[in-house]
């Protein structure tokens, strides 16, 4: 996994050593997107569509793979949003083919360069093999030196090319055994589509920790990491690919694959606190309701006397709402969102510098001088950001600051691919309610309980025998073995290449 870098200029907080002004720091990093579709003439186009569904999931980079009826493999892999390099008909028109799949990326493994943009591609012995990951691999840096020992040669420093040497290295005589043989050595979460000359092919891992759904347009089978991206496409839900499912799409129709067996599925429950879109329907919940019902959750539990609710945009919205409809304080836009933040504005100057929080969130001083404020969002993770937006909050004329966490403390690194901190970076791993209290500077501060984001998805609370999602940001409980740690692989530091373009 790849942790977040700071630019130099950035200085410090007294209180955590951290950067005062870690505006993208301050944050749980999207994991990636996955899209595949078969047998549709604009498949190029289709996947590009779905990839701008699927932005929020990575914006670091994308890349599209199609096969033509000439037997001919076509890539475009590129750093940067889906809308600066896919959004032109000659950029489309080279993608020729019915068959595609496409991904966007945000690293958790391998740093970002070219090299490790996916689709990954290689020719086997039974012709090209396109292949897209959203999660990480537990075991993967270890699989990966192992490989690189008995003479592999990798041209990325991805843990998804693992399954693609492993699929290479395969002596089975089909591609769909060989691939199965491949992920039966990968150990985390992953989601995996692949394509080959006349297959799609979608994967998911034993407990199902990260998302894959099945859709159809016009007899052209989809898959993608999100209802979302058929809703842009006009496509049709089916279903939720199963939790250790290998799925099969051909002309001739689909088949399905259980080669774990059947186990309980587990998903992550973080899909619903922050990282699916709120339109999308994840494991037959819409994640919309779900974000709503955590707010109106945290209201009963920990409501205190307001006179607004205000959410931190854009994540924090539909828990403010649930909390305003369950507590009965008016709902207010007392924060507006700037949307054309640009990742790289750096001023050399202190005084600048201070300001940096206003260029992504400003007050809306009509709908808060003078009230007693709920601020709702819906994760800590470090802290250096909301200490700004309560003090933003406070400078706007707010006579109280209450923060409302629709989530529990986050006290675990993910080792599934989130980009969180390391646990010493995680505010609620190195102080109690009351320090962070007093570092972020509100009145009060409260989050939602382990039971209530259970309550909140439906269950009476967690089944601590067998717990029904991973949680283990909240709960230090890991699902699967982390062998890259337990081995002492360097776990977010593989070897660097600097690309020269």
């Amino acid at each position: 996994m790849t942790g977040t870098t700071h630019h130099p200029l950035q200085p410090a907080h007294p209180a955590t050593g951290l950067p005062d002004d870690d505006l993208y720091g301050d944050t749980l990093r999207e994991e990636c997107g996955v899209f595949g579709v078969l047998g549709h003439e604009d498949a190029a186009a289709l996947t590009a569509l779905g990839l701008h569904a699927l932005q929020h999931r990575g914006q670091e980079a994308a890349g599209i793979v199609t096969y033509d009826d000439n037997d001919q493999f076509r890539s475009e892999r590129h750093l940067g949003l889906v809308g600066d390099h896919f959004s032109s008909a000659e950029t489309i028109s080279r993608l020729a083919g019915s068959a595609a799949v496409g991904h966007v990326r945000y690293s958790t493994t391998g740093e970002p360069a070219l090299r490790n943009v996916q689709p990954l591609f290689a020719e086997l012995d039974g012709g090209g093999f396109a292949i897209c990951h959203n999660g990480n691999f537990t075991n993967g840096l270890t699989l990966r030196r192992q490989l690189i020992r008995d003479g592999a040669i990798c041209q990325s420093t991805s843990d998804s090319e693992v399954v693609l040497q492993l699929v290479a290295r395969s002596r089975q005589p089909k591609i769909v055994d060989r691939f199965i043989e491949a992920i039966q050595q990968m150990e985390g979460a992953y989601s995996l589509v692949a394509l080959t000359r006349k297959k799609l092919i979608g994967a998911r891992d034993p407990l199902g920790i990260r998302p894959l759904v099945l859709g159809d347009l016009n007899g052209a089978p989809i898959l993608a990491s999100e209802t979302c991206a058929l809703d842009i496409i006009g496509a049709k839900f089916i279903r939720e690919i199963e939790n250790g499912e290998v799925i099969v799409c051909t002309s001739g129709g689909i088949e399905s694959y259980f080669p774990f067996g059947r186990r309980k599925a587990r998903p992550c429950i973080f899909e619903y606190v922050y990282f699916a879109r709120p339109d999308s329907v994840v494991g037959g919940r819409s994640v919309y309701d779900v974000r709503r019902q955590m707010g109106a959750q945290l209201a009963m539990e920990s409501h205190v006397d307001a006179d607004v609710v205000v959410p931190v945009p854009d994540s924090g919205v539909p828990a403010a709402i649930g909390y305003s409809q369950q507590s009965g304080v008016p709902f207010e836009l007392g924060i507006i969102r700037n949307h054309y933040v640009g990742r790289t504005f750096i001023e050399p100057t202190q005084s600048i510098r201070t300001l940096g929080v206003k260029l992504k969130h400003s007050a809306n001083r009509a709908q808060i001088e003078g009230k007693r404020v709920v601020l709702i969002d819906d994760s800590l993770v470090r802290g250096t950001t909301s200490l700004k937006i309560v003090q933003m909050i406070r400078d706007a004329g707010a006579r109280e600051v209450h923060f409302r966490l629709a989530s529990p403390p986050i006290r675990y690194s993910d080792y599934y691919g989130i980009d969180t901190p390391v646990r010493e970076k995680l505010l609620a791993a190195r102080y109690n309610l009351e320090e962070m209290r007093a570092f972020i500077g509100a009145d009060s501060l409260a989050f939602l309980s382990i039971e209530g984001i259970y309550k909140a998805m439906g269950y009476e609370g967690r089944d601590n025998t067998d717990p029904q999602f991973t949680d283990h940001c909240f709960t230090g409980d890991y699902p699967t073995p982390l062998t890259d740690l337990s081995e002492d692989v360097e776990f977010r530091k593989p070897p660097r290449l600097v690309e020269m373009r």
